[in-house]
């Protein structure tokens, strides 16, 4: 996937839905109506009145937005008796509020429906009133209570199937709160919401979010996160939260640590994680504990070959000395590492600077300032912006190896354009050029990274180490978008791009049949995905991963779900020996002060 820094960047500016929006406050009282906010939401995902004018829509206001989309949220104490139907509404004024908390109003404006992200985004709706004009009526009345969602409330299923007639969207289908959970979400949509004691599954992020569950045995682990284990285990009770508060007040929470107390707001939607409790009260963070993991160190016969993505490593940034300590300290500085996200020594300025010397050298410096090996290095430079990632920055994958215990097979002629091939010598397999591009010029690598091999040689054996970084999973619809099952259009690259991998292995295993064959990197794809079935196609590679516990499968965290996204694979030879054992090292994805958003990989085995 993009940083999940990178992909929030470009959007951080909330769209607004004309920018002659306004908002008037009147101190006399409006036209009455019996129209009331539950005929505006109806019991769909939309409402039958938008587009229409509606008159003095009574509320009392539960919360206001001063930022971003800014508008405030109002509820009727009144609620009619059909679940289905929301008693809670965003109005939506632009300029800042000058209503408070506890006022009763009247609302006259239009009904919209703002989609967050844009139609094309695949999002659902948010049901808001448009160019307000509001009355005040009273102020300091007491706050609808706050409904409160548990482990009870939300279903265990987690979506209808999409209407095949509206191109499989669920936004005509009648909701079913108790059946479904997206449903129950959207039948308190813009309504008092409140949860209690709730454990942290997403770390605090850079822009003051994180995610609860308020199911905790829910494809739990032991360090208290959610694991997304199928496309049909979607976490039901992941809930996102946001502050209408200083940011300064929100906590700094790691996966594991509780909300205790109560935490409740206007329940929300979000173009980046769905439906959001924007909380005006915010419960006491109560700190797990989790620590960062250490991985055993590598015995005298073992080769220790991971994978670590640095997050667009480039000279200028201040984490070096992290992930050189990330490197020594929990990783046990492994033999091979494969790197993904290197980018250029000019990092993101786009000046035409390909080379990533100044980058690597700074890193291996950081690593022998912090007791690690003095690592080689090798990588093939890209084409100028001809690999996708971070405009200007091109990333590329970066072999580092430790030459006091493996040394590395040069072979000259690799470069970003020439293919690296397979012959056989002595009965034995060897790559035509050493380090060499897999297969560049196939139209699966368009604007993506291109796979990089090295042949490197331990106690006399030679290993192949292919490193990867697979196209991103922007662009797919969302788990909460509102046709279901969601698209995943970014697969079809990855399919592309695990087909031409899988056929340079069987090249090497046509030469050698028991050739040590490794395929790393940020596959950005699950462990059960197609993507690795292709990867693995007829016993070619496995993915080690999936020698784990299912509840230990996890590579990065986004939006509540802990998920595989880097694998390790490996060839038979290497599977069928035992000999191997795999350990993903949690030292990133569940915490707020992470340097990348991935953690490393790590397999040991005796070739």
């Amino acid at each position: 996937m993009p940083s999940k820094r990178t992909a929030r960047i470009g959007a951080l500016t909330v769209a607004t839905i004309c920018s002659t929006v306004s908002a008037v406050v009147l101190t006399s009282p409006a036209h009455a109506d019996s129209l009331r906010i539950h005929d505006i939401q109806g019991t769909t995902r939309t409402s039958p009145l938008v587009g229409q004018q509606v008159t003095d829509v009574e509320g009392i206001v539960t919360g206001v937005r001063t930022y971003g989309s800014r508008g405030f949220w109002i509820q009727d104490p009144r609620a009619d008796d059909n679940p289905a139907t929301s008693e809670g509404v965003f109005v939506f004024t632009s300029s800042r509020p000058t209503v408070a908390v506890g006022d009763a109003v009247k609302v006259s404006g239009t009904v919209g429906e703002f989609v967050p992200g844009g139609t094309s985004s695949g999002n659902q709706s948010v049901t808001q009133i448009t160019r307000p004009t509001i009355t005040v009526v009273s102020s300091g009345n007491t706050v609808p209570a706050a409904t409160r969602v548990d482990a009870r409330s939300v279903p265990g299923r987690y979506a209808p199937a999409g209407d095949t007639a509206a191109d499989g969207s669920i936004d005509g289908l009648t909701l079913a709160p108790a059946r479904y959970a997206l449903d129950y979400y959207e039948s308190l949509e813009g309504m008092n919401v409140r949860v209690a004691d709730t454990r942290v599954v997403g770390a605090t992020d850079p822009f003051t979010e994180l995610w609860v569950t308020v199911k905790p045995r829910e494809n739990d682990n032991r360090r208290g996160g959610t694991v997304y284990g199928s496309y049909t285990s979607q976490n039901t009770g992941r809930l996102q939260v946001q502050s209408l508060g200083a940011v300064a007040d929100f906590p700094k929470a790691d996966v594991g640590d509780v909300l205790k107390g109560t935490t409740a707001g206007p329940l929300d939607y979000s173009r980046f994680g769905g439906y959001t409790l924007v909380a005006n009260e915010i419960g006491t963070l109560k700190q797990g504990g989790l620590e960062r993991e250490t991985t055993r160190r590598q015995a005298r016969g073992e080769l220790a070959v991971a994978t670590y993505n640095v997050e667009n490593l480039d000279p200028s940034d201040a984490t070096f000395a992290d992930h050189a300590a990330a490197v020594v300290n929990n990783l046990r500085s492994p033999d091979i590492v494969a790197l993904e996200e290197i980018q250029d020594n000019s990092g993101a300025t786009n000046d035409g600077t390909v080379a990533a010397d100044q980058t690597v050298r700074k890193l291996i410096d950081a690593i022998v300032a912090a007791g690690g090996p003095a690592y080689d290095w090798r990588s093939v430079d890209p084409v100028d912006l001809a690999d996708g990632g971070q405009p200007g920055g091109n990333i590329r994958q970066v072999f580092l190896f430790n030459p006091e215990r493996v040394s590395f097979t040069d072979r000259a002629g690799g470069d970003a354009t020439t293919a690296v091939g397979v012959t056989k010598s002595h009965g034995k397999a060897r790559l035509t050029v050493s380090p060499g591009r897999i297969d560049p010029a196939n139209a699966a690598w368009t604007n993506s990274r291109k796979p990089i091999v090295g042949e490197f040689a331990f106690r006399g054996k030679s290993v192949f180490v292919i490193a990867n970084h697979f196209a991103s999973k922007g662009g797919d619809q969302s788990l909460h978008s509102k046709f279901q099952p969601p698209a995943r259009g970014s697969e079809t690259e990855r399919h592309l791009q695990a087909t031409a991998v899988n056929t340079f292995v069987k090249e090497i295993l046509a030469k050698q049949r028991n050739a040590h064959v490794i395929a790393l990197g940020d596959i950005n794809d699950f462990e059960f995905s197609e993507t690795t079935r292709l990867l693995e196609d007829d016993g070619a590679l496995w993915s080690a991963v999936k020698s784990l516990p299912k509840s230990e499968r996890y590579s990065y965290v986004y939006q509540g779900n802990a998920q595989v996204l880097d694998q390790i694979l490996i060839s038979p030879s290497i599977r069928r020996s035992c000999a191997f054992t795999y350990d993903s090292v949690h030292t990133n994805a569940e915490f707020n002060d992470q340097i990348s958003d991935h953690d490393p990989q790590v397999l040991r085995f005796r070739p």
